[in-house]
C-alpha cells in the first residue's frame, strides 16, 4: 500500500485525500488549524464536474447538496429588472461540502495542529517536518494548503499572490429576516446589481444545519468594491484595536466603522433589495481579491493543487470545481503510473495550462467589471448590455472553453 501525505484540510485537500483513499492508498492529511473549519467561506456555485468529484470521493449526491435556481436577473437602482436569462443551477455552501467530505474521511487520518516547517525529498520518498516536531514520510506529497501555501513558499518562493485592486464584501442573510418584497423579487434567483466599476451578486443557499426548506434558507452575497492597496486596503484589514492583518482579516474583526460605511454606500448605489440584505446581515466580512498564477506545479514527488497552485478571482466560480478536477486528475495518473514522479508530471501536463486559463478568465471578468461605467455613465442601454454579458459569463461552466483554449474571448486579448 502506497503512502501519500496531503497538506491542507480544506475542500481541495479533502477532495484529493478521499479520492486517493477510495483507490486504496494510505493517506494522511495534515491541517495546521485546530477545531472544525466549518463556517469558513460562503456560497459555492456547483458544476457537473463538482458532482463528478464528489462521486469519485465516495460521496452520494442528492437534492440536499444545495438550493436550485432557474434563472438570473439584474436589478437596477430602482429595484426593477434590467434583464433576465434562464440558467438552472444548484447553489451550495462551503460548509455543506466541508461536512460531506470531512465525514467521509477517517478522523484518525485527519491530523490537526500540523503546521509544516520543512519539506524534503530524495529519489524514493518525501519527508515532512512539522513545527511541533512530528515527522511524516510518504511516497508522494500533495499540497493543497491555500493561497498562502507554506509548501509552495519553500519550493517556488517567487510565486506570490498579486492584489487585484479590489475587495469582496461577503455574507449570508437569513431568508426569514427579509421583507416580502425582497423575497418575491430577488431571493429565489441568482441576482446581480452593477454600480459603476463594481458588482454585486447573490443567490440562495442552505440555512443553519444545511436546511434547504423555504423559510429556513439564507441569501449569500458578494459585493466587489475598489480598494487601493496602499491606502484603503490597509485600513480595511485593520481592526478597531489597530491590529493589521495583511493575510486577511478574520470575519469578526472587521471594523464596525467599515461595515457602517459599506451599508451606507449600499443604500446609495445598490438596488433596495440588496441594500436590505446588507442591512440585515449580522456579520458581513471582507476578502481582498488576489491572483496566483504558477508556472510550475510539480517538484519531483511533490505536487501543488487547489489555491496553492492557482487562484482565480471568484467571478469565474471555479475554485472548488477546479480543485475537484485536479484531485481527480492526480488520482487518475497515480492509478495509471503508481505513486511516482512520473504520475505527478502527467498531472502537470494535463492541468498546468488549464489552471493558467482559469486565472486568465477570472482576470478578464474582473477587468470587464472595473471598466463598466468607470467614467460615471449610467446609460440604460449600456447597463442592459452589460447586464446581459455579466449574467452570461459569471460563474458558468467553462469546461468546453478550457478544452478549446478559449477561456478568454479573443476580443479581450
Amino acid at each position: 500500500m502506497s503512502k501519500i501525505i496531503v497538506v491542507g484540510g480544506s475542500l481541495g485537500g479533502l477532495f484529493v485525500a478521499n479520492i486517493l483513499l477510495c483507490q486504496g492508498h494510505d493517506v494522511t492529511l495534515l491541517e495546521k488549524a485546530t477545531g472544525s473549519l466549518d463556517g469558513r467561506g460562503a456560497g459555492i456555485v456547483t458544476h457537473d464536474a463538482l458532482t463528478q468529484a464528489l462521486l469519485a470521493a465516495g460521496i452520494a449526491v442528492d437534492h440536499t447538496l444545495g438550493v436550485a435556481v432557474t434563472k438570473r436577473l439584474t436589478l437596477g437602482l430602482d429595484g426593477n429588472s434590467l434583464g433576465e436569462i434562464a440558467l438552472p443551477q444548484v447553489l451550495t455552501s462551503w460548509s455543506r461540502l466541508y461536512q460531506m467530505l470531512k465525514e467521509a474521511f477517517p478522523p484518525e487520518c485527519y491530523l490537526q495542529g500540523k503546521t509544516v516547517k520543512t519539506v524534503t525529498q530524495d529519489a524514493d520518498s518525501v519527508e515532512v517536518l512539522c513545527e511541533d516536531g512530528s515527522r511524516y514520510h510518504a511516497d508522494l506529497l500533495i499540497a493543497s494548503d491555500g493561497i498562502h501555501s507554506g509548501v509552495r513558499a519553500q519550493l517556488a518562493p517567487k510565486i506570490q499572490p498579486a492584489y487585484a485592486g479590489y475587495v469582496a464584501w461577503r455574507g449570508v442573510c437569513a431568508e426569514v429576516s427579509l421583507s416580502q418584497y425582497t423575497r418575491d423579487t430577488l431571493f429565489s434567483h441568482f441576482g446581480f446589481c452593477l454600480p459603476n466599476g463594481e458588482q454585486m451578486l447573490g443567490y440562495p443557499v442552505a440555512g443553519p444545519g444545511n436546511d434547504i426548506r423555504p423559510g429556513k434558507r439564507c441569501y449569500n452575497f458578494v459585493w466587489y468594491r475598489p480598494a487601493p492597496e496602499h491606502q484603503e486596503l490597509a485600513s480595511l484589514l485593520t481592526d478597531d484595536d489597530g491590529h493589521y492583518y495583511p493575510s486577511g482579516i478574520p470575519p469578526l474583526r472587521v471594523s464596525w466603522k467599515h461595515i457602517a460605511d459599506m451599508r451606507k454606500a449600499a443604500r446609495e448605489i445598490l438596488a433596495p433589495q440588496f441594500a436590505e440584505i446588507l442591512e440585515r446581515t449580522p456579520a458581513p466580512f471582507l476578502q481582498a481579491i488576489y491572483d496566483v498564477r504558477s508556472e510550475q506545479i510539480v517538484f519531483g514527488r511533490i505536487a501543488l493543487m487547489g489555491d496553492a497552485a492557482f487562484v482565480g478571482r471568484p467571478h469565474v466560480g471555479m475554485g472548488v470545481t477546479k480543485a475537484g478536477d485536479e484531485a481527480m486528475a492526480i488520482a487518475k495518473h497515480i492509478k495509471a503510473l503508481g505513486t511516482t514522479p512520473a504520475a505527478l508530471q502527467a498531472y502537470s501536463a494535463e492541468r498546468l495550462e488549464l489552471g493558467q486559463q482559469v486565472v486568465a478568465r477570472a482576470q478578464y471578468l474582473g477587468r470587464y467589471m472595473q471598466a463598466q461605467g468607470s467614467k460615471g455613465t449610467r446609460d440604460t442601454e449600456n447597463l442592459k448590455r452589460n447586464a446581459g454579458t455579466v449574467m452570461a459569463e459569471t460563474a458558468v461552466d467553462i469546461s468546453d472553453l478550457l478544452a478549446q483554449g478559449k477561456a478568454v474571448p479573443e476580443s479581450a486579448h
